[in-house]
């Protein structure tokens, strides 16, 4: 049974609680044992539920108890994805696809896995590389929806858009903003996810409550750090990931390889916070490679695959037993993990086998053989009994079943989203907004050219011909610097938005207009201070109304090639076919922005009404000079107006609110247009 997202719950009246204690099925290894749970947890829950205490006293920071069920789920994806940029092939291949014609040309990655973990429990997923323990953690999380089969229950009810907010995932890069402060981090994140029924003082009580449980009290000033920013350990950043999706008391906590980079000491404490994280009520399941002996035993369910398929599903501590009833047994001390990944690799080295597989011992299948023989077993003995004890009947509360159903709508209002954003994305950049070298950048090239057009003027023909040059320069220079400012934006944040979007952190909306707004202040502060130089010491035309138009220009210019640059990133996504794009469209704008031809063929006119340049030059001309205006008086024939220079054949001088219109029609359409890209784009990226 194919697994689809279900349209949201709408609100709805709860029916009142069930009294009496809650029946936790199994006690052999493969149900919910109590024993394994929190006393305290279970004293606190399971009595008499309250609906309204489950899911929104968030003082208490109790989690909704979630039972995780998911059975025979199998995940397959294409063995070539080239065609998928192609929108036709894409088509031709999902319909081929749903009717099974295209089988042999997909690369099943689960290969039919059934488990179950309830509140209070570890689930650990081992394996070696490429078993499919980060697919079935991400099937698990909802992230992976498209080409999965099986069956995957919350409280006995499928992946809704209400189970979606309860789930925490830690991936196995740590995806943090790398300017911001530990604290820093989690505070904005605390405003942003926690409820409003929390004022701020407890939503900063939460944090540092948090910041103590994880040990960050050390760091909580230093910047988060990566790539070529300096920054807090790889110990404290996975600590500060874990704490950023636990600040919200996820009932479901996912976590991707959380111990690795982590020397041994790092790796155990940090299991040491999740076992805690797990009995306050938590289900917690992680992927991990090769565990220590003591971390091993601190895991309280064992998932071990081997190329897609599971061989073992049970206690930890039972695993070592049941392998030796196979008759697998180490033959030398070894490490739980270590033997567990040998068998799932085939890899028998100091064990002893079956004799049934002693005849196959030496020959180039021998592995797959052993992994064959693990699967069989796994088929006829464990499988049967998991689905027997925990997947035949339905006994998970009918309170929790409609607990976990309730829509949780937005934390914040769009304002109030928007004034928090605005200040974490302006905190996030303002270290690039006030950029010493771009600084030094503005200015420099500003006297470089106040000092290459020197008092200039308009007596000759020749010099209005000069002086025209600067204001396409002007045109040219603040269209590429702000174009290129803006088109990586959107590539370079791709993995940051794609994480707090799949987390409904906030709507996208909010993210668009927090950055372009953040963005418009280098856009508005450097050209500002370039002109105030520039104009000066090219003696442009010094009156106040003339300054601060031609400055207007500049900066609507400006703007609106940002809104371009923020269109041609988020169409694309990719830092290096967005570059690619912006430098070819500049290129053609330019060319066609009326100074280099200002006599195009018909045929390729049309180019330059799409062109900001033409309009954004042309309305720099009009304001700088006046139809009227006489220039070249100590010529032959005496003085003439500037618009019979055959400088502005294409242009007329008089007027300019047309161009205004155009611009801000274009700065506001390439905006709308980017948004939807944006939208697009991230709804099918995945982490």
């Amino acid at each position: 049974m194919e697994i689809r997202r279900e349209e949201e719950t709408e609100d709805r009246s709860l029916s009142p609680p069930i009294k009496g204690s809650m029946q936790i099925a199994g006690s052999t290894g493969f149900g919910h044992s109590i024993e394994f749970m929190s006393q305290a947890y279970l004293r606190n829950r399971y009595s008499e539920i309250d609906i309204e205490d489950v899911t929104s006293d968030t003082n208490k920071y109790h989690p909704l108890p979630i039972f995780l069920k998911f059975e025979d789920v199998r995940y397959r994806v294409r063995n070539s994805q080239a065609s998928s940029n192609n929108p036709v092939k894409a088509v031709v291949s999902k319909v081929a696809t749903q009717l099974n014609m295209e089988q042999h040309n997909q690369k099943q990655i689960l290969k039919g896995i059934t488990g179950s973990i309830g509140p209070g429990e570890i689930l650990a997923l081992m394996g070696p590389s490429g078993s499919g323990k980060t697919t079935l953690l991400k099937v698990i999380g909802g992230r992976l929806v498209d080409n999965v089969e099986g069956k995957i229950t919350y409280n006995d009810i499928p992946y809704n858009a209400a189970v979606k907010r309860r789930i925490g995932f830690v991936t196995q890069d740590d995806v943090l903003l790398p300017q911001l402060t530990v604290e820093e981090t989690l505070v904005f994140a605390a405003f942003l996810r926690l409820p409003t029924n929390m004022n701020r003082q407890q939503k900063y009580e939460r944090v540092e409550k948090i910041v103590k449980e994880l040990g960050l009290e050390r760091c909580r000033h230093t910047r988060i750090g990566g790539g070529f920013v300096k920054g807090i350990s790889g110990g404290e950043r996975k600590r500060t990931s874990i704490g950023y999706e636990i600040l919200v008391d996820p009932s479901l906590l996912l976590l991707d390889e959380p111990t690795s980079g982590l020397d041994s000491t790092s790796a155990n404490r940090l299991l040491i916070i999740l076992h805690g994280l797990a009995k306050a009520g938590r289900t917690i399941i992680t992927t991990i490679h090769q565990p220590s002996s003591r971390m091993f035993h601190m895991f309280d369910k064992i998932l071990l695959i081997a190329e897609g398929y599971p061989v073992y599903y049970g206690r930890a501590r039972e695993s070592m037993e049941y392998f030796s009833s196979l008759r697998f047994i180490p033959e030398i001390p070894m490490n739980p993990a270590e033997f567990l990944l040998d068998l799932a690799t085939g890899q028998v080295n100091d064990i002893s086998v079956p004799g049934d597989l002693l005849e196959a011992q030496g020959s180039p299948d021998f592995e797959k053989a052993v992994i064959k023989f693990l699967q069989l077993n796994y088929k006829t003995e464990l499988e049967p009994k998991e689905k027997e004890e925990n997947h035949r009947t339905t006994d998970t509360p009918e309170h929790l079943q409609l607990a976990i159903q309730v829509k949780k709508d937005w934390t914040l209002a769009w304002w109030e989203q928007f004034m928090i954003l605005l200040r974490r994305t302006f905190r996030e950049r303002c270290t690039d907004y006030f950029d010493k070298l771009r600084l030094v950048q503005a200015l420099g090239v500003a006297v470089l050219l106040g000092l290459l057009w020197w008092k200039s003027n308009i007596d000759t023909e020749a010099h209005l011909r000069d002086q025209i040059g600067l204001m396409f320069y002007i045109c040219i220079f603040w269209t590429s610097s702000s174009l290129f400012g803006a088109v990586y934006v959107f590539p370079f944040e791709k993995i940051y938005l794609v994480k707090e979007r799949k987390a409904d952190m906030y709507r996208l909306s909010v993210y668009y207009v927090c950055s372009t707004l953040c963005d418009m202040v280098a856009h508005i502060l450097y050209p500002t201070f370039f002109m105030i130089i520039l104009y000066f010491m090219a003696d442009f035309n010094r009156t106040v109304p003339c300054f601060f138009l031609t400055l207007s220009g500049i900066l609507l210019v400006a703007i609106t090639s940002q809104g371009a640059g923020e269109l041609f990133g988020a169409a694309v996504m990719s830092i290096k076919r967005a570059g690619m794009v912006a430098s070819l469209i500049l290129m053609l704008f330019l060319l066609t922005g009326g100074y280099y031809v200002q006599h195009i063929p018909k045929f390729m006119r049309w180019l330059k009404y799409l062109s900001f340049m033409y309009y954004g030059f042309r309305l720099l001309l009009k304001v700088q000079y006046s139809g009227d205006q006489l220039y070249d008086c100590q010529s032959q024939g005496g003085c003439r107006p500037l618009q019979s220079s055959p400088s502005f054949d294409m242009v007329n001088l008089d007027g300019g609110l047309q161009e205004v219109w155009v611009l801000l029609a274009m700065a506001v359409g390439y905006r709308l247009c980017a948004y939807l890209c944006l939208r697009r784009r991230i709804n099918m990226c995945s982490l």
